[in-house]
């Protein structure tokens, strides 16, 4: 059988799913199974593929069938204008996420160097963007969980910034170190509820640590804003994103702890998506 029959037979059961990207998604996985890049595989559709290389790719397709998804099972992840890598200890980059750092770099473009700090720093993909883009800052990120903190530090290898960066296993709570110019927090904020509602292969394959807000949806946020609010210089940035349904409670949260509101920065569909302030 050849990468084109194989393709093919693969993206009539991913289409019979309801998954959309059915034929894209059966080119990556090709790839995958076979080690090679997607511009290969598409330009090799005639070539037998090998027994081993084939019952790889029937795993992952059978995989990606179950709802996992595709970044999971490559490993990977292109954000900003970088390739992460990406496992199942970390929530999965969205492209809308990539406004938090479009709008950093718009705020702070006049800048030579700030030190600053991300706040559940995951897969490091907001954190490690930023240092890339600007070779004089210096960031910190933190999290709860060590996984993440482990797959921050091999993308920052991987990167070349580690020089620039400090990692840190540690709850919000209890972190003290040091004041920033600027801090990026994308915490938790979906309700504990509403986390049923998500689509399958968000709720049944990404952390729940990374999704549940808890019964309102703004325990994280209440923290986040409440250790900024210490940690962060006199006129320094928070930058943090969150449901659009949350826009009046967390701005409210905001100028009670001493923050005035810059901009609500949409998402690419218009809607609400995170909140840019200023310590006063």
């Amino acid at each position: 059988m050849n990468f084109e029959t194989a393709i093919h037979k693969a993206s009539i059961e991913l289409k019979k799913n309801n998954i959309k990207s059915h034929l894209l998604d059966s080119e990556i996985l090709m790839s995958k199974a076979i080690n090679k890049d997607r511009e290969f595989v598409i330009l090799n559709l005639e070539k037998d593929l090998k027994k081993k290389n084939y019952d790889y790719f029937k795993k992952l397709i059978n995989q990606r069938l179950k709802g996992k998804p595709i970044a999971y099972l490559t490993g990977k992840k292109s954000f900003w204008k970088y390739e992460f890598y990406i496992n199942e200890n970390v929530l999965i980059p969205r492209p809308d996420t990539e406004l938090v750092i479009e709008n950093i770099l718009k705020i702070f473009k006049n800048k030579r160097s700030i030190k600053f700090l991300d706040i559940g720093v995951g897969s490091g993909c907001i954190l490690l963007s930023i240092l890339k883009e600007k070779k004089n800052f210096c960031g910190t990120g933190i999290d709860l969980s060590k996984e993440c903190i482990k797959l921050s530090k091999i993308n920052a290898n991987k990167l070349k910034v580690t020089n620039r960066v400090k990692l840190i296993k540690t709850d919000v709570d209890n972190f003290t170190f040091d004041k920033y110019d600027l801090i990026i927090s994308n915490p938790p904020y979906i309700k504990k509820l509403d986390l049923k509602n998500l689509d399958k292969d968000v709720i049944d394959f990404e952390p729940k640590l990374a999704l549940n807000g808890g019964l309102t949806g703004i325990s994280e946020i209440r923290k986040v804003i409440r250790k900024s609010s210490e940690l962060i210089k006199n006129n320094g940035k928070l930058v943090i994103e969150i449901d659009y349904k949350q826009k009046y409670e967390v701005k409210k949260l905001l100028q009670d702890k001493g923050f005035y509101i810059n901009a609500i920065v949409k998402d690419l569909a218009n809607i609400n998506r995170c909140l840019v302030s200023t310590k006063i």
